[in-house]
Formats: C-alpha cells, structure tokens, sequence
C-alpha cells in the first residue's frame, strides 16, 4: 500500500469517526440523557403483540388491545447498568408498567425481565404501582391514576431503586438479570406515555 493511499484510508476514518461522535452527542445531548420516546414522536421500538398505539395530545397513547396477548413496545438496545425517567397517566383500570433487563426482544413477561408495575387495581403490594414485581413489594401503596407521574428507575449491578414522583417505592437486590432490552407495557386501560428518557451509568 502506497503511503498516499494509506493517508487517504486514514481521512476517511477519521471522518466518520468524527460523524459518529457527532452522532453520538447529538442523540444522548451533554448530561448523558437518550431520549426513547417524546411528546412530538414515538421512537423507535420493535413491538411484541398489538395495541392501538398512537402519538395524540403530546403522548404515545393505547387504549385497545388487538387479540389476546398484551402488547410491548421493546427497545433496540440492550442496556445493563442505567437510570431511566418515564412521565406516564393512566385511567384506575390500567395495566401497565415498564420492563428492564429483558433477555430477550420477542417474549416479554416478568419472569425473563424486571417488572416496574403501573397497575392500581392489583391489592398485592409485590404487583401494585411502584413495585418491582416478585423483588420488591410497594409499602404503602401509591394510586397513579388520573394524573401525570414520573417514574424514575435506577439499576446498578444487582441493586434496584424505584421512586414515584420523587417518592421511593423499592429498594432492593436482585442478580438474575444482568443487562437486556427496556419495554413499555399495554394490557389495558388508558395508557400514555409522554417522556422516557434512559441514561447509561
């Protein structure tokens, strides 16, 4: 190789590394923060069974399933240590939550992912809203009907911390998931999302 053509494959590189450090900063902005979905669009996401998912009023809104199986909006990446900021409203009859660590992106329950519930019907504190399912039980119990919330969730190697509207609902250990796939859940109800953020620590 010419020491002319090996300069040139060199300029190259260095251009697109600079496009997708460019890339990079643009997405994630200074503090870190990668927006999945906002007011304005609903991201990008694989979806596990059907709801009527649709960006309405400034929120990614479902309120019908379409067939039997609840439905998933799953990330396209895999995320292992980070802290998520969700901003849901749900109606008193929603079944909801957001799910972490999924080791998979086609078979999305609580037994292959970490369950952090929105669902206000359930009596059990281990399934109520601000718990992680079968981790952390939820006590007292929160109602986050009717009203803006902001979840905020933090996973740190096997240590999870769950607040709720600045609340904390759980904090807890768990080492059966070490990293996997981020999804919103619809089971029914009126769900809507208006801002989930993720930030990797």
């Amino acid at each position: 190789m010419t020491l002319k053509k090996h300069l040139s494959i060199l300029a190259a590189g260095l251009v697109i590394g600079a496009a997708a450090l460019q890339f990079s900063t643009t997405a994630s902005g200074d503090d870190g923060w990668v927006t999945l979905l906002d007011s304005s669009r609903k991201g990008d996401w694989d979806e596990v069974g059907k709801a009527n998912w649709e960006m309405k009023d400034g929120a990614l809104v479902a309120d019908k399933l379409d067939g039997k199986d609840l439905s998933y909006l799953v990330s396209k990446t895999q995320f292992k240590d980070f802290q998520i900021r969700a901003e849901f409203w749900t109606d008193e009859d929603a079944n909801s939550g957001v799910f972490i660590r999924c080791e998979g992106n086609k078979m999305i329950d609580s037994k292959v992912c970490y369950e952090v519930n929105i669902f206000d019907k359930r009596p059990d504190p281990t399934y109520g809203t601000g718990a992680i399912v079968d981790v952390g039980k939820v006590d007292p119990m929160p109602k986050a009907a009717g009203k803006w919330n902001v979840y905020e969730i933090t996973a740190q190697g096997p240590h999870f911390v769950v607040t709720l509207n600045g609340q904390k609902t759980v904090d807890a250990q768990d080492a059966k998931h070490a990293n996997g796939y981020v999804a919103l859940q619809y089971g029914s109800g009126v769900v809507k999302f208006r801002k989930v953020q993720i930030k990797a620590l």
